[in-house]
């Protein structure tokens, strides 16, 4: 079976604007894709068109193997749609918004009846539902938002910044509920600022970066990846002076001493295999180790690092910079 979401060298200008710009990607059945970029990077737009909601300007998207330009109608009964904002309507409780766009989509009946019933017991709306749909919290409101783009018992789940603005316990449950769904075999494409978080829950990472995808893979290879300079940071703590640390590093060629902490220090040291060395060289040497581990950069240091890298340009190699300017007048 084909990929869940499949992107092939989607474009999308708005005159000569290129808010996406020749992007490639998939995302398998039953993952969570967590989708990253600055703002106006071309997170929305790209959602956008997954969702129907716009048209490329070249490229094909296809949704479960349906093409989203070619049937609109067939992809938006396999998608459930949350965007960042959302429109609710006054005087309406949020058992009467449920049902009104159960009826929208098709369902009478009891199987209406059901479908609503099953969607408020999963995101936890059963106690609200005489309230009035736009006097809910901003978590209550999610719940809600999602409640709706579930209704149809959607394959794949497109969600627009779900978390933003909602309070730690609000974010745990949405977390839970994110998990749930997956488990159950549906397909989930998320974006969020929110990158500590995304990390525990997506399966692969998707970083987008003026419009062009810089990353796809899992959460884990970032965080166990070289820092910006090129090296791995390890936290090294001592018995005895922290300063005799610094002293040491200051005479090894293979490790950087970063900073003081309270038993010793930060340290950059170059591969996972000079690591080893550096350490049994510490004990020859007499140094009293009793803590020596691997720091994991967090998401958003990767992020940004990331970002560097491609928004550097490449430097020209000595020998060529001074091969180009022979024969230059001056």
């Amino acid at each position: 079976m084909s990929n869940a979401i499949i992107v092939n060298n989607l474009y999308r200008y708005f005159g000569p604007l290129k808010a996406v710009d020749g992007i490639n990607f998939e995302v398998s059945h039953g993952s969570v894709c967590g989708f990253v970029g600055a703002n106006g990077a071309g997170k929305t737009t790209t959602m956008r068109v997954l969702s129907t909601l716009d048209y490329p300007t070249m490229g094909t998207v296809e949704i479960c193997g349906i093409n989203v330009v070619n049937h609109p109608a067939k992809v938006r009964s396999l998608i459930g749609w949350m965007p960042d904002h959302f429109g609710n309507y006054e005087h309406m409780t949020v058992l009467e918004y449920l049902d009104f766009y159960a009826r929208a989509l098709g369902y009478s009946g009891k199987e209406r009846q059901m479908r609503i019933q099953e969607v408020m017991e999963f995101a936890d709306l059963i106690p609200l539902a005489d309230r009035l749909s736009n006097k809910l919290s901003k978590g209550m409101t999610q719940r809600l938002c999602l409640g709706r783009a579930l209704i149809h018992d959607p394959q794949v789940l497109i969600m627009d910044e779900p978390a933003a603005g909602l309070d730690p316990k609000a974010r745990v449950e949405l977390k839970h509920l994110i998990r749930i769904l997956a488990e159950e075999g549906k397909t989930i494409f998320i974006s969020s600022h929110i990158l500590s978080e995304l990390g525990e829950m997506c399966d692969s990472l998707l970083f987008i970066n003026n419009g062009r995808i810089v990353h796809h893979g899992d959460a884990e290879s970032l965080k166990q990846g070289t820092d910006g300079v090129g090296g791995q940071l390890y936290d090294i703590q001592l018995l005895g002076s922290p300063q005799a640390l610094a002293d040491w590093i200051a005479t090894n060629p293979y490790a950087e001493f970063i900073e003081s902490r309270k038993q010793g220090g930060r340290v950059r040291i170059e591969s996972l295999e000079t690591a080893s060395r550096v350490l049994a060289s510490m004990v020859k040497d007499g140094l009293q180790v009793i803590e020596f581990h691997r720091e994991q950069r967090n998401l958003e240091d990767a992020f940004i690092d990331m970002l560097e890298k491609v928004n550097t340009p490449p430097q020209m190699p000595k020998a060529a910079a001074t091969a180009s300017t022979e024969g230059t007048p001056h």
